[in-house]
């Protein structure tokens, strides 16, 4: 199935000169989203994955049916403040700006193999932020799965040494 055709490209969005990807059209089609997923859930079935983490709001998008299809669990990372139980953090730059992102001090066991998921790989500020609070919690990064990629800015590049799944690029 070709992906791009549920993604609608919005011009000078959320300021000029960028063209936002927006994946809300392929969510709102029940085959297209129902393709990602399976091919997500595919790719985390082949790296023997223990549980899901995504970064709100969009990585609870595309890691929560993963991880209800593979009746694994769901860890939240969210911005500081969000999260009601102990906590750790770490301050990290995004496309825009910088921020904060936390999860819960008890979301990840030791050795647990997690499949990081978000919806678009850009500069790689929060995957990567989120990558080294799993790593904190003892949790190993056995793969990273995105929609889409948007090449041209390099994230990858901090994701070097992981396994990562891109179902679009541009």
């Amino acid at each position: 199935m070709d992906l791009k055709q549920f993604i609608s490209i919005v011009e000078d969005y959320p300021k000029p000169g960028i063209k936002f990807k927006d994946i809300t059209p392929l969510m709102n089609n029940g085959e297209a989203y129902k393709y990602a997923t399976d091919q997500i859930v595919a790719y985390a079935k082949d790296r023997e994955i223990d549980l899901i983490v995504g970064p709100e709001a969009r990585g609870f998008i595309i890691g929560c049916p993963v991880a209800y299809s593979l009746g694994i669990g769901f860890a939240p990372v969210r911005k500081e403040g969000k999260l009601p139980r102990e906590t750790i953090k770490i301050n990290y730059g995004l496309e825009y700006g910088k921020d904060v992102l936390t999860i819960h001090k008890d979301a990840i066991k030791p050795g647990q193999r997690v499949l990081i998921t978000d919806d678009l790989l850009a500069t790689g500020g929060t995957i990567d932020a989120t990558i080294q609070l799993v790593e904190q919690l003892g949790g190993v990064v056995a793969g990273i799965a995105f929609l889409v990629e948007l090449s041209y800015l390099d994230g990858r590049k901090k994701l070097d040494g992981y396994d990562v799944l891109t179902l679009l690029q541009y």
